[in-house]
């Protein structure tokens, strides 16, 4: 994916576009920041990836530029990022059929106007174009309802439940494992129906 595209949601008008190496620092804040406010939501703690220097985030950048996949940022009218996901791809040749939607975050002041549903459909989007993707999988923390209504909204279903996934401040967190089937066609949740 090369170009943006301009989503309008519920209240905003907001552009996704891929990240790319200039966007380095407003990522990497945004990722933290998103890593201090929801620390069960990620993998990552916010003290690890604080302590890595900024080559690791242009690092992160180069190999989503690279493709396959993506690494999409959503920004606002005023130009600020106000939500990121990404799309990585396996480079096995007998699981270059799967995607995995990661590091989706949207920032607090930015709830509720759409974007995450946005992020993922462009996620998807990007999925379907790439030719020879068929599913995109993700994770999800269990307990976190708004993101699970989002991507069961968006045509996920879980498929596991693997407990202590991982542990935060020595809390266990258990992940739901979910997958949409980009050959299926998704049933609208409950919500989205008229």
């Amino acid at each position: 994916m090369s170009a943006s595209a301009e989503h309008i949601t519920a209240r905003a008008t907001v552009t996704i576009r891929p990240l790319g190496r200039a966007d380095a620092e407003p990522y990497r804040a945004f990722r933290l920041e998103a890593l201090r406010e929801t620390p069960t939501a990620f993998t990552s703690g916010h003290a690890e990836e604080r302590a890595k220097p900024l080559a690791a985030t242009l690092a992160r950048l180069a190999e989503a530029e690279q493709g396959p996949g993506a690494l999409l940022g959503a920004f606002d009218d005023t130009g600020a990022l106000v939500g990121t996901a990404g799309l990585k791809v396996s480079r096995r040749g007998q699981e270059r059929h799967k995607g995995t939607l990661y590091g989706m975050a949207v920032a607090r002041a930015a709830g509720g106007r759409g974007i995450g549903r946005a992020l993922v459909r462009e996620v998807l989007r990007t999925a379907a174009e790439d030719g020879r993707l068929r599913q995109v999988l993700l994770t999800v923390s269990e307990g976190n309802e708004a993101a699970l209504r989002l991507y069961t909204a968006c045509g996920f279903e879980v498929w596991g439940r693997e407990p202590r996934a991982v542990l935060v401040d020595g809390l266990a967190v258990a992940k739901l494992h979910m997958v949409r089937l980009l050959d299926a066609e998704p049933q609208p949740a409950p919500a989205d129906r008229p």
